[in-house]
């Protein structure tokens, strides 16, 4: 195995997980929110616990998913 296609398979890792971490976010929301929707009531709702852990989860992986997708395209 090269380089290329160790990259390509992180990659391919790091986007599933992407993907279970914004849907578990999007659980507790309505239908309605989930489509940018108010979801019923306008109230402000803050992160708290886990759902704050799960959120600054998701967009360190995000950031991962983008610099592996660039070093991807430079090697």
């Amino acid at each position: 195995m090269n380089l290329h296609q160790i990259l390509f398979f992180v990659q391919v890792a790091i986007s599933v997980i992407l993907i279970i971490l914004i849907a578990i976010q999007q659980r507790g929301a309505a239908l309605g929110a989930g489509f940018g929707g108010s979801g019923g009531g306008e109230f402000y709702s803050s992160r708290r616990g886990i759902q704050k852990k799960i959120y600054y989860a998701t967009i360190a992986i995000s950031a991962l998913f983008i610099i592996l997708g660039i070093l991807n395209l430079l090697i």
